[in-house]
């Protein structure tokens, strides 16, 4: 338990200079770093969860991107809690998380362009239902590409 303690509390073997030691909040109790972690944590689940049930209200698309968005930001800063901003920042890019990063960073871009893309392509599917035969002609030319 010392072990995790002097880890969390960015007690470690590292020398830090004092701009680093400011930033990384090293002022804060284990006990308090500990309690702002769960508060936020939780506080960043239910807003994500709160923002996917308001989606289904009239208008409810803009009040899931707000609170989806601030839930993602406040469980990401939640982390800040244990090991102090700039700790956290560095370690997000050592090696054995380098690749958790990279995916998460990217993966919101990545889905959020597959959705267009994808609702862009429903859009074409549901515009060609009003053209007489538009869908068995590009049903017909994309298999014959394929094939």
């Amino acid at each position: 338990m010392e072990k995790l303690r002097r880890v969390l509390t960015g007690q470690d073997d590292e020398e830090q200079g004092l701009t680093a030691q400011v930033l990384d909040a090293s002022t804060l109790s284990f006990g308090t770093r500990i309690r702002w972690f769960a508060i936020c944590f939780i506080a960043g689940i239910a807003c994500s969860v709160l923002g996917t049930a308001l989606l289904w209200l009239p208008k409810g698309i803009k009040l899931f991107a707000v609170f989806y968005t601030l839930g993602n930001i406040a469980a990401l800063a939640s982390t800040c809690f244990l090991m102090g901003p700039v700790k956290q920042l560095k370690a997000m890019f050592e090696p054995k998380r380098l690749i958790a990063t990279i995916v998460m960073l990217w993966n919101k871009k990545g889905l959020a362009v597959l959705f267009c893309i994808l609702q862009s392509l429903a859009m074409t599917w549901y515009s060609l239902s009003y053209i007489p035969f538009a869908r068995d002609a590009v049903i017909k030319c994309f298999s014959s590409c394929l094939a």
